[in-house]
């Protein structure tokens, strides 16, 4: 529990202070809700198909760039 509290404050304080982090959260964010969107379609066409599957790889290189610089950060200022 305290440290996904720690985690939190620190992805805020990079929010805060990195436009690189700020930037690729926002990209994830995106993706999250384009996801969300496609979702909601009870039945997907191959291309939505495809697109799922490419948003969902994109959501997650972006998620481990985001860790990246997490685990930089934290390295950096222990």
């Amino acid at each position: 529990m305290e440290r996904t509290a720690q985690q939190e404050d620190l992805k805020a304080h990079l929010m805060a202070t990195s436009e690189q982090f700020s930037r690729l959260a926002a990209q994830h964010l995106e993706y999250a809700h384009r996801l969300d969107e496609l979702e909601t379609h009870p039945h997907l066409t191959y291309e939505e198909e495809l697109e799922e599957t490419r948003l969902k790889k994109m959501k997650l290189r972006v998620k481990d760039q985001m860790e990246a610089i997490m685990v930089e950060y934290k390295t950096q200022h222990a």
